[in-house]
């Protein structure tokens, strides 16, 4: 009997979390399953279950005696879990920048051209349609691609996508979430609490002193770890950054086993809580309007084109120059599909939307925008592919 369940429901249960499309199926499910339940009559208090506070201060912080902390489950969500997610995203850079597809000059100069390109692009198409507007300090929302999601619907494409393009990809959308971490870190953050600045430092040099003594990785550089999220939380900096901080002081030889034991609990566990806090939005009466506005448009406008039209014209002049080359199996086409599918913001453009605007309503637009255009670019990506496949078939 047991034997029959173990093949029935967890073998299959365990492949298909193995899968990175799984992530992406996930995290849509989600998504739906917030949206559903905020629209319903019970839509308030699931939305007041998410975003209520702990102590009723008006305050991000939760202070008890010396402490300052979250505030509401949501707050624990994007300042807390979401450090470990960047936490684990700091890993993957750095291995790709030490022994990976950033290792050298010659392999990272067009993914890191691109991801420049395709972060650039759509600010500045956001910027056209929002100047001199209220909306002006959404930017950055549409300026991120979502690694999960873009990596899942590339797996979902199977061989229609060529395997040197997802590495592309993969190497440009990790290049992506530093470039947004960098954004978040000097756009986004709070008044700056010197104190507590200081206390960063310390927490910096003291786990650089230890990996410059090669002491082995263990509780001390984990404890020195929530030191550091807890004075970044609480210095002015958005506390997400302190994960990329400390992932900096991650031995190379335990960056794969860091990287495995988090994946599970990171993709499965933490970004669906994400999901569900975030995507808790009552779509408004003229939810049409809300959809027209300038604000929407600078979004989807800067997703569905100026991720693809920044990541295509940057790599087609590189390579027109010769700076850079077009990788092995990848054509024009596939590269303005692997675009287009960058065009995914979701996670991280939701992210930004939380810090972009205090007001509720802005950012429940912002989110509803960026599903839609994140929805539009998979349609569009799979489209190019689709057509593609079937076009070299024929031949």
């Amino acid at each position: 009997m047991l034997n029959f369940l173990k093949h029935r429901f967890l073998n299959p249960l365990l492949e298909f979390i193995s899968d990175s499309r799984a992530i992406g199926v996930c995290l849509l499910v989600c998504t739906l399953i917030s949206l559903t339940i905020a629209n319903t009559n019970t839509g308030t208090a699931y939305i007041h279950f998410w975003q209520n506070s702990f102590q009723a201060n008006g305050s991000h912080h939760l202070h008890m005696g010396f402490l300052s902390l979250p505030n509401s489950i949501l707050a624990i969500i994007n300042d807390f879990l979401m450090a470990i997610f960047f936490f684990m995203a700091g890993m993957e850079i750095k291995r790709e920048m030490l022994i990976g597809e950033l290792s050298s000059i010659q392999k990272s100069l067009l993914p890191i051209a691109a991801a420049v390109g395709g972060m650039l692009f759509p600010a500045l198409l956001f910027t056209i349609c929002n100047k001199g507007t209220t909306y002006e300090n959404g930017w950055a929302i549409p300026t991120a691609t979502d690694i999960a999601f873009t990596l899942g619907i590339a797996s979902l494409l199977g061989k229609r996508v060529p395997v040197n393009l997802k590495i592309f990809l993969t190497a440009l959308a990790i290049i992506d979430d530093l470039g947004a971490i960098i954004v978040i870190a000097f756009f986004y953050g709070e008044t700056v609490h010197y104190l507590f600045i200081a206390g960063v430092l310390i927490s910096v040099l003291l786990l650089w002193l230890l990996h410059y003594k090669k002491i082995k990785f263990g509780w001390v550089q984990i404890i020195l770890g929530v030191i550091l999220w807890y004075c970044m939380f609480n210095s002015g900096i958005h506390a997400t950054v302190a994960g990329v901080v400390f992932a900096m002081f991650v031995p190379v030889t335990s960056l794969h086993h860091f990287e495995i034991k988090l994946h599970k609990p990171v993709y499965f566990i933490i970004l669906p809580f994400f999901a569900l806090a975030n995507t808790a939005i009552i779509f408004p009466d003229n939810i049409a309007a809300a959809l027209t506005s300038s604000l929407s448009w600078g979004i989807i406008f800067g997703l569905c084109l100026g991720k693809p039209i920044g990541i295509f014209l940057t790599s087609y002049f590189l390579i027109y120059k010769k700076w850079a080359a077009l990788p092995t199996g990848i054509s024009w086409r596939s590269l303005l599909g692997g675009g287009m599918v960058a065009g995914i913001g979701f996670t991280m453009s939701i992210f930004i939307a939380t810090l972009a605007f205090d007001n509720i309503l802005l950012q429940d637009t912002s989110k509803i925008a960026t599903l839609l255009a994140s929805f539009i670019a998979i349609f569009l990506g799979c489209l190019i592919f689709i057509f593609q496949s079937k076009k070299t078939s024929l031949k």
